[in-house]
């Protein structure tokens, strides 16, 4: 955590400059200065000084949540190839932590996804190439490129390509599940 920059955004938006803050906390104007840069540290004792002169406690201070990252570039996206002719694509790294977890998935051709059994929540997939057979309990649908599924997953369920081409399927499962 930089500290320093932390003070220095808490003071800014106080409206102090850096002698207001040291007077109020019986500090120079050149400690506060290099502490914003990160030049030295304050003991605990200065820091919670400091934070009560910046309306703020030590719990609060440091319990910020950390910005979630919104967009996700190819360099993110972590590939995991399995022995039975498909691959799972995880798009948005450490998913598992979220209420959704979306994934893009390739099956090559006559491969499956392994049989995935009754569990809570809920899956939805959009075919992005080719056609799959999905597997729903002792039900078989067929879904072709732009098509979609959605389901309950309350019943063994798996994805078959039955054809020459790789089908890939954009694939969400709410929670996390792959």
């Amino acid at each position: 955590m930089n500290i320093g920059n932390k003070i220095k955004r808490l003071r800014t938006a106080s409206f102090l400059t850096q002698e207001e803050l040291a007077d109020r906390c019986e500090l120079t104007k050149g400690y506060i200065s290099q502490l914003e840069r990160d030049l030295t540290s304050p003991s605990i004792a200065t820091l919670v000084d400091i934070l009560e002169c910046l309306g703020t406690d030590l719990a609060k201070f440091f319990n910020e949540e950390a910005e979630d990252k919104i967009v996700f570039k190819e360099d993110d996206v972590f590939v995991k190839e399995t022995d039975d002719n498909y691959i799972i694509n995880w798009i948005i790294p450490n998913a598992q932590k979220n209420k959704m977890e979306p994934i893009l998935v390739e099956i090559d051709s006559y491969g499956k996804t392994k049989l995935d059994p009754p569990h809570e929540g809920e899956e939805f997939g959009y075919v992005l190439a080719g056609t799959i057979m999905l597997h729903y309990g002792n039900d078989v649908y067929k879904v072709k490129k732009g098509e979609s599924f959605y389901f309950k997953t309350n019943k063994d369920h798996y994805i078959e390509n039955t054809g020459k081409n790789v089908c890939r399927i954009l694939w969400v499962s709410t929670p996390p599940n792959f």
